[in-house]
């Protein structure tokens, strides 16, 4: 860790010079201008640190889609040689996730941070992007180094959950009260990636991004929860779609959506959980998540923790199984044609009512809806996303009776839950809906739905054919990521004392502060 933060004060630094031809010949006359920042670049580190942040393409496979997108079961591997969906982690793959944060991040919001005004509406969407950054960073590890990021310390010290929330949570809030107080209604323009600089939008993801913190940390501090989450609702979360919000991608550069790209490859295929939920509750974002299989016209998926004999079964090949829907890959002849410039899912309008919906189960005050309403209003919000707009269809599908269903995978299993959609009767039953739709709405996001199904317990799963992970046995589900060697050589001694902070071994099966019983 500590070289990726070494990399991260002396990219800072680099970042300074970034002008036009009159700020150098400057810099040549005052050195000190080296580290100064001008206004015409604050614009493209914003958005180079978006682009980071959702992982761009040489680092999306990786990241997400062998980690977390695995973990939330949303996929399943076709490619016998990966091992991460049995639990067998891969080193240098456990060091990207800091990278990313440390290296190509961070130091474009620090250095908006350090040319900016604390109250400034640049500085406040600096903040949200650092919140948005950090907690799905925290989210998968446990204790990082956060105050100390951007030292050049030879030992950086790791802070627990806690404290990080507990700044996170304060980031959001100032943000939202300063972009409101704000004389402008855009800032950055077009090099704003998510929404062309729109200050109205931020707000509301600001408030929503908090509202789902609120909840991550509901069991492990419900009274802090509970504040959090009606202040967040009171200040203004996404309401409508318009709100949702998504990044652009082009073809320049690395900056392709990392999906797309990897779907071309067909490495993966829907899960079988995917499949029993989708098929059996006639799900029509079925046919725009997935596709059917090229070798039989059908949806069928594959079931997590395969074993290297069951990948290469016939049945299970990349032509047997159902890959990415049409809209990131179009069959082109006998290969895929990937959409590199499709616009990458962030955060959906559609969670902001299932978290409501659940904060409203809680008895906390989610502006004065019931949960049914708000789980309701997050499934319509979710269908219309995806382009379901008849009304009829839609209320069909919310009223609904149906029932996951056998996924008719190779291994013949049976449907994976009983979960309805229909509103039910029960507060358990309730809270397994809210926590099954909001995964299905949540897709393409596995980083997001890996830490809800931890937190929550929902959707239920199935549980994985092989583990390769002695500390996670089949059964058992994987609770979060080991530190990475790299950090155990550079920052030893920092990294003693955040394992102290885990409060259990640095392995896949230790629970995170926030994930209780």
């Amino acid at each position: 860790m500590k070289k990726y933060i070494l990399v991260f004060a002396l990219f800072a630094l680099a970042l300074g010079s970034i002008s036009c031809t009159n700020d150098f010949v400057d810099i040549n006359k005052n050195p000190s201008k080296l580290t100064e920042v001008g206004s015409r670049e604050l614009g493209f580190m914003f958005s180079r640190a978006q682009s980071a942040a959702l992982y761009h393409r040489p680092y999306y496979q990786t990241i997400s889609i062998l980690m977390p997108d695995l973990y939330a079961q949303y996929y399943a591997l076709t490619t016998a040689s990966f091992t991460t969906d049995r639990y067998a982690l891969n080193d240098t793959w456990l060091s990207r996730p800091g990278i990313i944060t440390y290296v190509f991040a961070m130091p474009q919001l620090q250095a908006i941070f350090n040319a900016t005004e604390r109250t400034s509406p640049e500085y406040a969407l600096a903040n949200i992007m650092k919140a948005y950054v950090f907690h799905r960073y925290t989210d998968q590890y446990g204790p990082v180094p956060y105050f100390g990021a951007g030292s050049t310390s030879t030992s950086i010290a790791y802070d627990s959950q806690e404290v990080i929330y507990d700044d996170l949570f304060k980031r959001l809030d100032s943000a939202s009260v300063n972009l409101k107080a704000a004389s402008v209604t855009n800032v950055f323009g077009a090099q704003d990636l998510i929404y062309g600089g729109d200050v109205s939008k931020w707000i509301s993801f600001a408030n929503t991004l908090r509202l789902r913190m609120a909840l991550r940390i509901s069991k492990v501090d419900p009274a802090r929860a509970k504040k959090e989450a009606e202040a967040a609702v009171l200040a203004g979360v996404m309401t409508t779609n318009a709100q949702t919000a998504t990044l652009e991608r082009s073809l320049n550069g690395d900056d392709g959506n990392g999906l797309a790209f990897n779907a071309a490859g067909n490495e993966f295929s829907m899960s079988s959980t995917m499949a029993s939920y989708l098929k059996g509750y006639q799900d029509p974002r079925l046919a725009i998540y997935f596709q059917p299989a090229v070798a039989t016209g059908q949806f069928k998926g594959l079931r997590n923790g395969s074993s290297a004999t069951a990948i290469n079964l016939p049945g299970n090949r990349p032509a047997q199984t159902s890959n990415m829907g049409t809209r990131w890959v179009q069959r082109n002849g006998n290969a895929w044609a990937a959409s590199l410039a499709l616009r990458q899912e962030v955060m959906a309008a559609a969670e902001a009512y299932f978290l409501r919906a659940e904060g409203a189960l809680n008895g906390w005050n989610m502006g004065g809806g019931t949960a049914k309403e708000y789980y309701e209003k997050g499934i319509e919000l979710s269908l219309q996303q995806w382009g379901v707009t008849d009304n009829s269809a839609i209320q069909t599908y919310i009223n609904s009776t149906a029932l996951p269903a056998a996924p008719g995978d190779e291994e013949n299993s049976a449907a994976v839950a009983a979960t309805p959609i229909s509103w039910g009767a029960s507060e358990m039953v309730q809270r397994a809906q809210i926590g099954t739709q909001k995964w299905i709405a949540l897709f393409p996001d596995g980083v997001e739905a890996w830490s809800e199904f931890r937190r929550s317990g929902y959707p239920v799963m199935y549980p994985l054919l092989q583990s390769d992970n002695a500390s996670v046995p089949v059964g058992k589900f994987i609770k979060r990521l080991p530190y990475s060697s790299v950090e155990a050589t550079t920052n030893a001694d920092a990294l003693q004392k955040a394992r102290e902070m885990l409060g259990g071994p640095d392995d896949a099966a230790t629970r995170l502060w926030w994930d209780v019983k």
